[in-house]
């Protein structure tokens, strides 16, 4: 195991994080989009962005953007280099609001959580749409992990905070628990070649219903090159 540093609220960060693994010289089988923080209060990224939406969904477009030729050269069509983004069951209210997507309208942390996630998902879709559409030996599905005790709680109320100490060990998946339809979705022989799907325990879920708007999937996926700074290769693609 290698570690590099690589900070998803930070453009730059990722930037320089991508030129030293591009450094390396090595194939890229499997990109698995984790990070994320859930219900902070209202503060931006050094970039500008509303942390939820920059950080749990602009960091991972990025990210995944700018690796996409190192994934595509790795993978083969008997074994096909995977990108598994992990969003959460949030994402069944979440509203995508393409006219605030930074919420400076109105800011609700529930709203701003539940926004980045349904974005990962119709990110997914579209993704898995131009992958196909290229030829690609790339898949592309979205994870729920289920509720898993770990830190992301620290931003909820006290009382919540109390509950969940009491009863994590009834109805909370541990960190181990909560990573294994990642790691299903990241080298199952059963998932091979298989992208564009909603996995949760381990099995393709339906997600919600405006995350199959491909028209919707087009538009986020253009305001978000802009947001990044990267050109919408997507654009010739229907």
């Amino acid at each position: 195991v290698e570690f590099l540093y690589c900070d998803l609220a930070s453009m730059k960060s990722i930037r320089q994080f991508v030129q030293r693994f591009r450094a390396k010289n090595c194939p890229l089988h499997v990109l698995v989009n984790n990070a994320g923080v859930m219900l902070v209060p209202e503060r931006k990224t050094e970039d500008g962005f509303e942390e939820h939406f920059g950080l749990n969904y602009l960091g991972h477009f990025l990210l995944t953007n700018l690796l996409l030729d190192k994934l595509k050269q790795s993978g083969t069509h008997s074994h096909n280099a995977r990108i598994i983004t992990v969003s959460s069951a949030t994402h069944y209210v979440g509203e995508l609001h393409l006219n605030d997507l930074q919420s400076r309208c109105s800011y609700s942390p529930h709203g701003a959580y539940a926004q980045s996630k349904l974005a990962l998902v119709l990110f997914t879709y579209r993704l898995q749409h131009l992958l196909t559409a290229n030829g690609s030996h790339v898949t592309a599905n979205v994870v729920d992990p289920g509720v898993v005790n770990t830190e992301l709680y620290k931003h909820v109320f006290w009382v919540i905070k109390v509950a969940k100490w009491m009863t994590a060990w009834l109805f909370f998946k541990t960190p181990e628990e909560g990573a294994s339809t990642s790691i299903y979705a990241a080298v199952s022989p059963e998932m091979e070649g298989v992208g564009g799907c909603y996995l949760y325990n381990e099995t393709r879920t339906k997600s919600a219903d405006v995350a199959y708007d491909e028209e919707l999937q087009r538009r986020l996926w253009t305001e978000s090159c802009k947001m990044v700074g990267i050109s919408d290769e997507s654009s010739r693609i229907p």
